[in-house]
Formats: C-alpha cells, sequence, structure tokens
C-alpha cells in the first residue's frame, strides 16, 4: 500500500466535490447545526472569550465556523491540511483566513492554543493517530479544550455494519480509514496524558439519516421538521448508556489539566 496520508489526500481529492456539494444539504446543516448547539450549551468556559484556535485536518475548515456560532468570535484562528486542493477551496471563500498546507503527522509549532479541534479527522490516520494525538497536547494550553468528533462504535454489530459500509462504498477508503471502538478512541487520549471532560453520543437516528448524504443519500428523507422530530429523540440518549451502546459518533471533549 501507498503511504497511507498521501493515499488519503487522493482519494478525498476524487470525491471532494461530491462531498462539498452534498454537505450544503439543508438537512444536513440543520442537523449539525442542532447537535453543536446541544454539545456547547453546558460550556459557558468557552463562550465570549475571544480563544485561539488551531483546526489540524481542517477541511472546509468547519470546526472555525462551528466555534463562531457556538462561543462567539474567536480570538484568532489557524487551521491547516495535507490536500492542497482543499485548502484553495478555503482561500477562495475567505483569502485572509489563516490556513495552509501541512502532514499532521508531522506538524510542529511552538505556539498554544486555547482550543484544538478535529471534526472526522483522526480515523483517517488510524496508523499514526496516537503520535498525532501525543504531538498535539504540546500545542495545547493548560486548561486548553480539545474538542473531537470521531466516527465510533460500541458494540460488534455495528462494527460489522460499518465495515461493510466502508468496504462496499466508494466514499470510504478501507485500506486507510478505521472508525474507532469508543474505549480505543478514549484511551488514545487517556493513555496520552488527557483527560475526559465530556462526551456525547450523536450518531443515532438523526445522525444515520442525515449527517452522511454524500454517502447516503436515500436516507436523506423528509425536511426540517423530521430533523428536528428525530434529533428531540435521539438526545434523550445523547449521554447515557443506550446513546453509548448504539451510537456511531462520539463527540468528546479532552483537557489537559
Amino acid at each position: 500500500m501507498a503511504n497511507p496520508i498521501e493515499q488519503q489526500r487522493e482519494h478525498f481529492e476524487n470525491i471532494s466535490e461530491k462531498y462539498y456539494n452534498a454537505r450544503k444539504s439543508t438537512n444536513h446543516l440543520y442537523l449539525k447545526e442542532l447537535m453543536w448547539s446541544f454539545f456547547f450549551k453546558n460550556k459557558s468556559q468557552l463562550k465570549n472569550k475571544k480563544l485561539s484556535v488551531l483546526e489540524p485536518m481542517c477541511g472546509y475548515s468547519e470546526g472555525k465556523s462551528i466555534l463562531e456560532r457556538n462561543i462567539g468570535v474567536l480570538g484568532s484562528y489557524e487551521g491547516f491540511d495535507y490536500s492542497s486542493v482543499l485548502i484553495e477551496k478555503v482561500k477562495q471563500t475567505n483569502e485572509n483566513l489563516n490556513v495552509y498546507v501541512q502532514d499532521v503527522s508531522t506538524f510542529k509549532s511552538e505556539k498554544k492554543f486555547d482550543i484544538i479541534i478535529i471534526i472526522g479527522g483522526l480515523h483517517h490516520v488510524p496508523s499514526m493517530c496516537d503520535a498525532v494525538v501525543k504531538n498535539l497536547k504540546n500545542n495545547l494550553s493548560p486548561d486548553g479544550a480539545f474538542i473531537v468528533l470521531e466516527p465510533t462504535h460500541n458494540n460488534i454489530i455495528f462494527r460489522k455494519i460499518r465495515e461493510r459500509i466502508y468496504n462496499k462504498n466508494t466514499l470510504f477508503d478501507q485500506e486507510t480509514e478505521k472508525a474507532f471502538r469508543l474505549k480505543e478512541l478514549n484511551d488514545l487520549f487517556l493513555d496520552n496524558g488527557y483527560n475526559l471532560v465530556d462526551q456525547m453520543y450523536p450518531g443515532l437516528l438523526s445522525y444515520i439519516l442525515f449527517y452522511n448524504p454524500d454517502a447516503f443519500p436515500f436516507l436523506n428523507i423528509g425536511g426540517k421538521g423530521l430533523v428536528k422530530l428525530f434529533f428531540k429523540i435521539d438526545s434523550f440518549f445523547f449521554r447515557n448508556y443506550i446513546g453509548k451502546k448504539l451510537s456511531f459518533a462520539t463527540l468528546s471533549m479532552f483537557s489537559i489539566h
């Protein structure tokens, strides 16, 4: 197999246009609005502080807009991605944004950031995610927040379902992508000296239907009313054992107190 980072870059650049266009879907955007708002509603310590932010594997700099919507104006923002195609796309929208091409596995910086955010990035570098998480710890301020959203599974049935999806759907690269077992994801951070501050399990029915319209367009049914209804039902399970066992994704916040 080729270098996995390079293979992932080539794979994503091949699907990037389809990915970008599909994720402008009204239902998808509304679900993300609800999901992130729910996650941040109990995090007053982050709000209206003009915090410094680093977004590794930034893609289209989604993390920046999510944080601005939920915690207020940022003090500073820096993002990078291995794909020059993605960075160029971001620059077309905002040429002054501080984003650049960089390999997360070799990233080095003396800067400290109040927030590091990675949205669905670590599972694209499974062979080196331990080194990535360990390395980025050097860039997190004391009492800073490392926010990460990743596909996960916490039972063998859902693991088999995801493996089949990765094998059959061309939007995924089975050779280089790997969803985490929940314990595996948590241990990745805990074993590298982080503390778990909060964890939410949003990968339930609304997520299955509306979060991946690029991969499963046939599931994108109904309108915003249906998204809101399913999300409301799901929200009763976001931080309990049932949600933990059944969720296809986990949204976490770690610190290095």
